[in-house]
């Protein structure tokens, strides 16, 4: 007992050593660089601030913080928060996000977010400049609450508050009175794609940190490679055990397999051990490699390893690979319009459109991928071959541009669905915290039901949620910015995470213009 209290120490002191640490590099740029000196400066320019919108699209994920927030908080309406998260069962599950724009904390989406950003800064935080050390410290509040919910071998705790209950509320964080039940997934309620999903993130951010904080890397990497064999070796799907809690928020509709094919690709791509090459041959066809299903979000990982294993095979030229090149090639095509194999619906003003609730979170991951792949063929030298139409890495980025145009404001409307970005942006996004008054200017304790007047109104949110990115349009480009309607107006850490990446791309390509 007295070894375990003592390790604990340890891993408490160094979270705490290597926080305060990062903490310090980052405060360095704060003042200097800060968007929210200019956060509703209209951008100068004919085309779009990439720079400016990369800034706000990583200061955004302040305003979704959990737990005790620190010196150089930037979005300073938000406080403090979840103070007691997990002690119902003696665990400390203190920080992490919000998904969105209620105050429960979910491991799956939490997870996946965790990666895209990671994903975000291995691929393109070269071009980031000085706003690379605040995308690590948005990654780094993601993996030390997932190594606070992964510290028990087999087991996860994947959720932190009842989230009917806190949906049946409309309070700040700050205020929350609902019920701040821990749900967990173990051997007995197993959940494969949350902890896949959970390795991945711990596996990607470990390369993230591996020059910066070795130390803070190898804790990632070596927690990463036991989530995994959890992942694989208890499998079945945490909405089963966990229906009543994750259903219908974030269920899991593509089952787990896409999961363990992702995770296992980002453990080779961390380790470089063979034996996770050898695990994507022998399992990829029944984990579903080849599946034509082309939609990349939270729930479902297909298109994503496809893109991710077929660096691999492009880059370091592991022929074992070779049918991921054709895979994700098959994804390409579906999103190119006029070619044989052409699937992607875009809307008259031209947006991706792959569904009404929060359609931006594909936006954004496939312009990202997009992007990733782009920059792969271009190392390989490749084009992809859409039924005898060749499509070149630069046509890839210019269909990547074109979607990430229409986010900033290039639409029907006019209209910005970055929140804080651009002349015009939604005024009444269905987020708590923005949406009722702040402690600063309301210090008493505003009650679970009363904040129901302000959501169905029709004031704007007194609190800017710098560069939140909204829901977005609908499939014939028109957008109510209605709070309540949260299938439209509602923010999510996903839907911004890989958006951080394509930004640092355009940012770097195309400047300020």
């Amino acid at each position: 007992m007295a070894s375990s209290v003592f390790s604990f120490s340890l891993f408490f002191f160094f979270l705490l050593f290597s926080f305060t640490t990062s903490l310090h590099l980052c405060t360095a740029f704060s003042a200097q660089h800060s968007p929210l000196r200019h956060h509703l400066r209209h951008p100068r320019f004919a085309g779009h601030n990439y720079r400016d919108a990369l800034s706000k699209s990583i200061l955004y994920f302040e305003g979704q913080r959990s737990g005790k927030l620190p010196p150089n908080q930037r979005i300073t309406w938000r406080r403090d928060s979840g103070l007691s998260d997990g002690s119902a069962v003696n665990v400390d599950l203190v920080g992490g996000y919000y998904d969105a724009g209620d105050n429960v904390k979910f491991g799956f989406p939490m997870a996946f977010t965790a990666t895209m950003l990671s994903w975000s800064v291995i691929e393109f935080g070269g071009l980031m400049k000085s706003e690379l050390c605040n995308a690590r410290e948005a990654i780094r509040w993601a993996t030390d609450y997932l190594l606070k919910a992964t510290a028990q071998p087999d087991t996860i705790y994947v959720q932190v508050g009842d989230a009917n209950k806190d949906h049946a509320c409309w309070e700040r964080p700050e205020d929350m009175d609902t019920p701040r039940n821990v749900f967990k997934i173990d051997r007995n309620t197993p959940g494969s794609e949350v902890a896949a999903e959970t390795a991945s993130a711990l596996a990607a951010a470990s390369l993230v940190f591996r020059r910066i904080d070795p130390t803070y890397a190898k804790l990632l990497v070596t927690r990463a490679i036991r989530v995994f064999e959890f992942a694989d070796k208890y499998r079945g799907v945490y909405s089963n055990g966990l229906k009543k809690v994750v259903c219908p928020f974030y269920c899991s509709f593509s089952g787990y397999q896409d999961e363990l094919l992702w995770g296992a690709a980002w453990l080779h791509r961390a380790t470089k051990n063979p034996m996770y090459l050898q695990y994507i041959q022998v399992n990829g066809q029944t984990l579903g490699a080849d599946e034509s299903d082309n939609t990349f979000g939270w729930d479902n990982k297909h298109v994503g390893a496809r893109i991710l294993l077929s660096k691999a095979f492009l880059v370091q030229k592991l022929q074992s690979l070779h049918d991921y090149k054709g895979h994700a090639d098959n994804y390409i095509c579906s999103l190119i319009p006029g070619t044989p194999s052409s699937q992607a619906q875009y809307t008259p003003g031209g947006l991706l459109f792959k569904m009404n609730d929060s359609n931006m979170q594909y936006v954004t991951s496939t312009s990202f991928l997009l992007l990733t792949y782009a920059k792969y063929l271009t190392s390989a030298h490749k084009v992809v071959n859409c039924g005898g139409a060749v499509v070149t890495p630069n046509r890839l980025r210019f269909i990547a541009k074109k979607q990430v145009d229409y986010l900033l404001g290039d639409n029907p409307l006019k209209m910005s669905y970055m929140v804080g970005y651009g002349p015009r942006y939604p005024l009444r996004i269905h987020h708590r915290g923005s949406s009722l008054p702040s402690i600063a200017t309301h210090p008493g304790k505003i009650q679970c039901s009363s904040g129901f007047n302000i959501m169905n109104s029709q004031s704007p949110n007194p609190n800017i949620l710098v560069g939140a990115v909204v829901g977005g349009p609908d499939q014939n480009d028109r957008f109510p910015d209605q709070r309540s309607d949260y299938e439209q107006s509602e923010p999510a850490t996903y839907i911004n995470a890989p958006l951080v990446g394509a930004l640092s791309y355009l940012a770097h390509s195309f400047g300020q213009l």
